[in-house]
């Protein structure tokens, strides 16, 4: 066995998807030849809970924790809601209070390059000693929170020790990046740590080509593509909608406001009565108010159902049971990059997928890959309504399914053999 450190902010109870890239991998590496050793914070700020993942934690994996000191903890004696939305990533583009301004600029400029900075220094110290005493192989860092990799790379200066830095979202080209409100000098600070990092690691791992293509032009260290995944879970007890559902499985906020597809289904409400009293819309997360109010105009709120946060077994639930599933990316040439890990878990459920994202998304590959949906750009509401009316005709005679393919590469044992073969070549060479 190969001993792994894995740095991470999140871990159970950590809900979202955040904390299941590296519990998934945790739960898997025993089976290739790799020990997992979990570093991560005593008393974190997570914006969701969710226990039910404590459950997935292997027995007798060693786990370290050290406390971390969070400016969020104090930043919501001021604004509870807001502090939330802002160590999510969370933020919104309509006019924002002068109280927001200050805890984005703060934020921004403040803590560079994300509020966790402060842990970088002690758990540096912890982990120094950790590792000289203890027999560890190989370093990882997972990201975001990116200060995490100044961990990494503070331990492979000292120590010579191997690092792989993990990056699950882009760093200074993640969408939000733009509204932290930077000056040019934490702007050039932010920039410089990212180039940092990715030359400096030994190996890098990213979750979508197009992360992997921006990378490529700062460094010319490895980087693998290894994406998320899907876990092949007990039989799921669930029966099947009877109405005509079209389900959003996670966060659904102001910039990811899929407008065309109200317009293409209030035409459709209007012009046929049947799929108006059959249409149900499930949303299962946070909705913000300007996506209600654009439902609300769309006069399709009545066929509404918001369900809140849920469990991750409940998720699962919900999306084998919809007839129709949704995923909605930001329209912008920024989020091309992304690839929710929700993609994965419909591929999973094996329902007819609707994906909406800006051009050349990364999503859209996988999609047309596997079979198993039709992705649209925010302009193609012509196409748009005449493949869910294909689909209604489907759900009302009966024969509303498809016939994915391939989806096999990406369960979580098949993506966690990937990772456990780049952790176990010593040299670190790519395999192809």
């Amino acid at each position: 066995m190969k001993r792994a450190l894995i740095i991470t902010y999140y871990w159970p109870p950590a809900g979202g998807p955040g904390v299941q890239r590296w519990l998934k991998f945790v739960k898997y590496f025993r089976e290739f030849g790799v020990e997992p050793i979990v570093y991560a914070p005593e008393n974190p700020n997570y914006p969701l809970i969710d226990e039910n993942f404590s459950s997935e934690i292997p027995s007798n994996i060693e786990i370290l924790k050290q406390p971390i000191s969070e400016p969020y903890r104090f930043a919501k004696l001021l604004s509870k809601k807001k502090t939330k939305q802002i160590s999510s990533g969370i933020i919104s583009k309509k006019e924002i209070s002068a109280m927001e301004k200050l805890m984005l600029y703060l934020r921004g400029n403040f803590f560079i390059p994300d509020a966790r900075v402060g842990w970088v220094k002690p758990s540096v110290v912890f982990l120094s000693k950790y590792i000289t005493e203890n027999d560890v192989e190989v370093v990882i860092t997972t990201g975001p929170p990116h200060s995490l990799h100044l961990i990494g790379m503070q331990l492979q200066k000292e120590l010579n020790i191997k690092w792989i830095a993990d990056f699950r979202d882009p760093w200074t080209t993640i969408h939000y990046h733009k509204s932290l409100r930077l000056n040019k000098s934490s702007a050039r600070k932010h920039k410089a740590l990212e180039v940092s990092v990715l030359k400096s690691a030994d190996v890098i791992t990213v979750t979508s080509p197009t992360t992997k293509k921006e990378f490529e032009m700062i460094t010319e260290t490895p980087i693998e593509v290894i994406t998320n995944g899907f876990d092949i879970s007990e039989e799921i007890d669930f029966q099947m909608d009877s109405n005509f559902s079209i389900s959003h499985i996670g966060s659904l906020l102001s910039e990811r406001n899929p407008e065309v597809l109200w317009k293409v289904l209030a035409e459709i409400c209007k012009e046929n009565s049947d799929f108006k009293n059959d249409l149900e819309l499930k949303f299962a997360g946070a909705v913000s108010e300007e996506v209600k109010k654009s439902l609300e105009n769309a006069e399709l709120i009545s066929n509404c159902k918001f369900l809140g946060y849920v469990s991750h077994s409940r998720a699962l639930q919900l999306q084998h049971q919809s007839q129709v599933l949704l995923l909605v990316e930001i329209n912008s040439t920024a989020t091309r990059a992304i690839i929710p890990g929700k993609l994965f878990e419909y591929l999973a459920a094996k329902r007819p997928i609707i994906a909406l994202g800006p051009k050349e998304s990364d999503i859209e590959v996988i999609i047309s890959e596997t079979k198993s949906g039709i992705f649209f750009s925010y302009w193609n509401d012509d196409e748009l309504k005449v493949e869910i009316l294909k689909l209604y005709e489907q759900f009302k005679s009966g024969n509303l399914a498809i016939a994915s393919e391939g989806i096999e590469k990406y369960s979580r044992r098949e993506v966690t053999k990937r990772m456990a073969s780049l952790i176990l070549n010593s040299e670190f060479r790519i395999q192809n």
